[in-house]
Order: C-alpha cells, then structure tokens, then sequence
C-alpha cells in the first residue's frame, strides 16, 4: 500500500474512534451537556441523567473517556504513523520539524475525514430511537462553543485564552512523548493519554474542549447549526496554541542532553 494512503487511513481509523469514544460519551452518557425531557426525568433544562436515563459520568467521565481512547490509540497506531489523530499534534511535529509539512497531508485529510465518520456513526446510532438525534443535536451535539453556546457561558475571549494555552500544552506533552531518550519504553501514550484528560478537565466548562480542530468539524457538521458559525474558533486557537507549544519546544527543550539517572 502506498505510504500516504496507509498514513491517511490509519490516521482517519484513530481520530474516528476517538471521537467515537469521546464525543460519544459526553452525547450518551452524560447529561452535563445534554437537555433532559420529561420523559427521560428532567425537565427541559440541562439534566443530570444521561441521554438514554442512566447515572451521568460528568466531566471527569468525559475527560476521561477522551484520555482513554487516545492512550489506546497510541499503543494501537502509534508505531505506523505516530497516532497524531489531531490537526494541532500535527501542527507541533511540523513546527520542530519532528515531520516534514510536505508530509503532511495525509494526515490532515484523514484526520478530518476520520472524525467525520465517528460523528456519523454517532449520528446514526442517535437516529435509532425517535427524538435522540434531535435531542442530542439541539444540546450541541457535544460541540464547541463560546458565548451563549460555552458551557458557563464564557465568552470568545476566554475561549480564545483556554484553547491556546490548554492546546500548547497538551502539544508539549505529546512532544515530550516523542522524545524517547526521555520516556521510559511504553509510557508516552499513557502521559499523553493522562495530559488528554487533564485539558478536558480544565476546560469543558469553558469551551466544552476542542485542542483538536478535526474533533471540532466533525461535532459541528452534525449539530448543523450555530455550531458550524463558530467552528472556526476551534480550528484557528488550538493551531496556534498548537504552533506556540512547538516555539517552546524548539526554544527550551529541543536538543537538551537528558539527565543521568540518580546514582546513590
């Protein structure tokens, strides 16, 4: 198989089932970003029963979900193209020339592509039972938003602010991944993994956390609505939160001697 084509499909597989994993559990099993109707106990507002009257995981369950997918992920495609399945992680390995941008295309396009379809498959899913897919469409569909659309009601600038620092980041601890001088063997997908989940908890009440534009176009397209006027957010701050992490990388921590382990 072409090179471009494996990178391109492998990539699109690992950003569906991270969105998949992630986005499907804040649609599903949550009712933090869910309207609850009075079938299901709630009473037209946000509920605390999930979209099918279950127990809600909250956020640390959705962050956590996210984590998880990507950690698998990684083990699972991480030796056949590094297990980007973010537009942003991208970004960073373009920056410190970690991979080459005339490289990048597939993996680009298969992220976006790849997310698309987890958005799809979640979609079809919702269309199995009369109402779900209206339901979970009109709470958002798991997007990202600001303003009125922001979980709490933050506004662009606040979004702008948490997307860019909690993308750099995150971007920082992939980066620091890659550095297997410095990573014991097998470790790096569960540091990144773990740094998923910790962006997600600092930021779902805010931005209901994108740090990946391709996660943001997929969710958008099929909540279909305000969600696609504001989409544009969630692709520009977490690129440049994204190239700012790769500016660090290369300023403070490219190219450094890794200490000697502590002798007694």
């Amino acid at each position: 198989m072409n090179r471009n084509v494996r990178i391109g499909i492998v990539e699109a597989i690992g950003t569906m089932i991270l969105v998949i994993g992630g986005p499907g559990t804040a649609i599903f099993a949550t009712g933090g970003f869910n309207k609850v109707d009075a079938e299901l106990g709630g009473e037209g507002e946000l509920g605390f029963l999930s979209l099918v009257g279950g127990p809600s995981v909250g956020i640390f369950g959705v962050a956590f979900a996210f984590g998880l997918s990507l950690l698998c992920m990684a083990y699972l495609i991480g030796r056949i193209t590094g297990c980007h399945i973010n537009p942003a992680v991208t970004v960073g390995m373009i920056v410190t020339k970690k991979l080459d941008a005339a490289k990048s295309a597939p993996y680009f396009v298969g992220q976006v592509i790849g997310g698309i379809i987890g958005a799809g498959i979640l979609a079809l899913i919702l269309s199995g039972t009369s109402g779900y897919l209206s339901q979970a469409q009109d709470a958002g569909f798991a997007s990202n938003g600001y303003g009125e659309h922001s979980p709490a009601g933050f506004d662009l600038m606040s979004v702008a602010i948490i997307e860019i620092v909690v993308t750099a980041i995150f971007v920082l601890i992939v980066l620091a991944t890659t550095n297997s001088a410095g990573v014991p063997n097998g470790f790096g997908p569960i540091a990144a993994g773990l740094g998923l989940t910790l962006v997600h908890l600092i930021s779902i009440p805010v931005s209901n956390t994108s740090v990946n534009p391709a996660r943001s176009i997929a969710t958008a397209l099929f909540q279909g609505d305000w969600a696609l006027g504001q989409v544009w957010a969630f692709i520009v701050f977490p690129i440049i939160g994204a190239a700012l992490a790769g500016a660090i990388w290369i300023a403070v921590a490219a190219d450094q001697p890794v200490p000697e382990p502590a002798t007694e």
